[in-house]
């Protein structure tokens, strides 16, 4: 990559890392937050799914605006929408305005991700993209890992020090990008086609043609990792605590692995096995990898074999979200902003749908989450197979 690439790679990787970090600074403290101002479990659940939901519904949208006004307006309108979300939550305890402050941060969200994907796609070759995608994947992995660690830390001094923080933190953001960020022409990108997608057209009307899309494939897999994993996670916790007596120290403890795991394959591992092996038999495989975790999570017979588990399913996600950036960026064809919206949106309906009914199977079964998500890889994985295989047979005819 050249200096100029470099740079501007830079300027998104920390864009990525404060957002992602910033909203992260509020995990610990979120549930015990929420407790003192007389809510529950449902409050916190209606947290993650109002954020999730917002998410879906704003990103073909704002992919669409992407495409049409351009990658640096909708990264700093969605780490505005961020800031705006923090500073709401911070001054206000009124549970409903708290809905309202997610409801923001889902929207900003919703502006800030696919853009910033897109970006990566204009600055970057075919060959460069998928260790863009990786370094911003890196980025963002980071800012899971650091932004609880900090929240934790500052929720000694004062329980609401973290929100304004945060808010503190994603306003720098913002300022930073004002500064230091340029709009970059995609080569790519076509405005006059991007302006064909009406605004009147419906989310369902959205979805739908998305199937039409040669990238539909690599949406449907988007979806279920999103699922899988945020389904994975809302149960973790609860299950090292039934199973193996873990204590709170003992699940962070994981999580934090788990993240630096995958920082440290995002930033040396994909872009070596995609330029090896390409994007698609290496998204067979880490599904296959994935899945694998999923049902040896079931033999786990103690707190350091689920351990080990977790980590490989995290090493697999790391590699597939990056991966799959790279590929439905490739096949966007004039308009990655919609079609990385699209991915925000498929990503997003995994993360509302996928703790929601892990939490209802977790009630009936605490293996019943897992087996869902091993059924759901294997399933996708044979569908991802079946689709290369029509690939090559129409890239091959005379085969």
């Amino acid at each position: 990559m050249s200096t100029d690439q470099r740079k501007k790679i830079i300027i998104l990787m920390i864009n990525m890392f404060i957002a992602i970090g910033s909203f992260g600074i509020i995990i610990p403290i979120l549930p015990s937050y929420l407790q003192s101002i007389n809510q529950g479990g449902l409050a916190a659940g209606l947290m993650i799914a109002i954020f999730a939901a917002a998410q879906f519904v704003f990103s073909p949208v704002a992919g669409k605006w992407a495409d049409q006004y351009g990658r640096r307006k909708m990264i700093i309108y969605g780490l505005a929408g961020l800031t705006l979300s923090m500073f709401v939550f911070y001054l206000s305890d009124s549970i409903w305005i708290l809905y309202l402050s997610r409801v923001i941060g889902g929207v900003g969200a919703a502006m800030l991700v696919p853009a910033i994907f897109a970006y990566i796609a204009d600055i970057t070759t075919f060959d460069q993209r998928a260790k863009g995608n990786s370094l911003v994947s890196a980025a963002m992995s980071l800012g899971i890992v650091v932004g609880p660690g900090i929240g934790g830390f500052l929720a000694e001094y004062d329980l609401k020090l973290p929100f304004l923080v945060s808010a503190l933190v994603s306003l720098v953001a913002v300022l930073f990008s004002m500064i230091w960020l340029k709009e970059n022409d995609a080569v790519e990108a076509d405005p006059a086609l991007a302006a064909t997608l009406t605004d009147e057209e419906s989310m369902m009307k959205k979805i739908g043609r998305s199937v039409t899309m040669p990238y539909f494939i690599p949406l449907v897999i988007t979806l279920v990792m999103s699922f899988g994993l945020l389904a994975y996670e809302s149960v973790v916790g609860l299950y090292l605590d039934n199973q193996f007596q873990s204590t709170a120290k003992d699940i962070a403890f994981m999580i934090t692995a788990t993240g630096i795991v995958g920082v440290i394959v995002q930033l040396f591992i994909v872009d070596r096995i995609v330029r090896r092996f390409g994007e698609v038999p290496v998204l067979i495989a880490f599904i296959g990898v994935a899945a694998a975790g999923f049902l040896l999570s079931l033999f786990a017979g103690s707190y350091a074999m689920f351990f080990t588990v977790s980590l490989i399913i995290f090493m697999a996600t790391s590699i597939l979200r990056p991966v799959l950036n790279t590929l439905i960026s490739k096949m966007a064809e004039g308009e990655v902003g919609f079609a990385m919206g699209m991915n925000n949106a498929y990503m997003s309906i995994g993360n509302v749908i996928g703790p929601l009914l892990a939490g209802v199977l977790y009630d009936f079964n605490i293996s019943y989450p897992f087996i869902l998500g091993f059924v759901m890889l294997m399933v996708t994985m044979m569908i991802t197979v079946t689709w290369q295989r029509s690939r090559v047979a129409k890239a091959n005819p005379a085969l």
